[in-house]
């Protein structure tokens, strides 16, 4: 746990979140901003900062993130129509709290390119 980390604070129940899933290596809970009528952060228990922090024994907790993010959008309906799933890395690309964390998006139609 990092001490000034907004997403190490929910994990330890610091702060209050609206949780979608938890279990023994992942939380999931609403976005407080959301960008579309489904938008879920996947968030590993263990803190990493981004993507450039993971390294070779991290690839299953990637995997079991993305997996979480499937479960989810079929709970939510959204499987079939379709999602997104998106990491942010660094500050260029959005990433304002840095605590890896995968962003579930859908509901509505998601154009590409993004941004």
């Amino acid at each position: 746990m990092e001490k000034g980390c907004l997403f190490c604070r929910i994990l330890a129940k610091e702060i209050s979140a609206k949780m979608v899933h938890e279990d023994d290596r992942a939380i999931a809970f609403e976005d407080i901003n959301p960008q579309a009528p489904t938008h879920v952060l996947i968030v590993p228990r263990r803190h990493i900062a981004g993507l450039n922090d993971v390294g070779a024994d991290d690839a299953a907790l990637l995997g079991h993130l993305q997996l979480v993010a499937a479960q989810i959008a079929g709970k939510r309906g959204i499987a079939e129509s379709g999602y997104r799933t998106v990491l942010n890395t660094g500050r260029g690309a959005g990433q304002s709290i840095f605590h890896l964390h995968l962003h579930l998006l859908g509901g509505r139609g998601l154009r590409w390119p993004p941004g």
